[in-house]
């Protein structure tokens, strides 16, 4: 069965950009575009917020709105529309298993503290078995073309970033674009060396040519898989998150991997990817590893 591209949205700026936005990914990719608005029913004495059915009546509108704005502007897509009553966390989450992608919103919130990502969003992407795609308010189209590229962060061994590799190649073979790996390192602490890793650096003659040797192999299957695709591999001493904010100005899309770590006070998506969901402008698509 082919999933179609799913799209949050409720009524914020943020969520219609990341609406507009799955639209012309949808076009691209040949898919159908699923929207979805999930709502609770909120009783408020002191404001005139309508009962069950008048709050029913204007989510519905409002969801009407936004779908038919997408199809104006691609009058041959397939659209379907679900309203959705109960907790979001859960809606969405089921909704991004049965979705080839989920695009949700997040806002801006200053240069310094970055883009706020809600608790809504930040546990969807905790909890999705498929990719999900942040965009920001604002998102503009010009972003897309003009040479920019999926920049994608590659780590470990290559089953490690299939995933990311993956869905980054897709995307570039869908817009034409080029897919910029890369892989950051840092040197070792002292404890780290061992005879048998000390073999493996001297025969790849050094710590840069080894994590070059892993970023090459790790992209093999996917050259060959999408022979068209322009790549950049891109080795970069330094912290992975500083690395790939450093490169977001040539990104028309960041692609990091996740893997949700359980903890007692919630769950936490890894801090390369909370630090770029953060601190990015251009859209991010997390794409979980396991």
């Amino acid at each position: 069965m082919t999933r179609p591209i799913t799209a949050g949205v409720d009524g914020s700026a943020e969520s219609l950009a990341a609406l507009a936005w799955a639209g012309r990914e949808a076009v691209r990719r040949g898919l159908a575009l699923r929207v979805v608005h999930v709502w609770r029913y909120e009783e408020h004495h002191a404001l005139d917020a309508g009962d069950r059915e008048t709050q029913d009546r204007w989510v519905r509108d409002a969801a009407a709105e936004a779908t038919r704005e997408v199809a104006e502007r691609h009058p041959g897509l397939d659209i379907t529309t679900d309203v959705l009553e109960g907790d979001p966390v859960d809606a969405l989450t089921a909704a991004a298993a049965e979705a080839e992608l989920l695009v949700l919103g997040s806002r801006g919130h200053g240069p310094v503290v970055g883009f706020l990502l809600g608790s809504v969003g930040q546990q969807v992407i905790a909890d999705s078995v498929r990719p999900v795609v942040l965009v920001r308010a604002g998102d503009e189209v010009a972003g897309e073309v003009a040479g920019r590229e999926i920049v994608v962060g590659q780590q470990g061994d290559p089953e490690d970033s299939a995933a990311a590799l993956g869905f980054a190649f897709e995307t570039a073979a869908a817009r034409g674009a080029t897919v910029r790996a890369v892989r950051a390192w840092n040197l070792p602490p002292v404890f780290a060396y061992s005879p048998g890793s000390m073999r493996l650096l001297d025969e790849a003659g050094g710590l840069e040519p080894y994590e070059t040797k892993g970023l090459t192999e790790a992209l093999a299957p996917w050259r060959k898989r999408f022979p068209d695709v322009p790549v950049v591999e891109h080795v970069e001493i330094g912290s992975a998150g500083q690395v790939l904010l450093s490169l977001a100005g040539r990104a028309q899309l960041m692609v990091v991997g996740r893997r949700a770590h359980r903890t007692a006070v919630g769950t936490r998506i890894g801090s390369v990817a909370h630090g770029v969901l953060h601190h990015a402008e251009c859209p991010v698509a997390v794409v979980p590893t396991s």
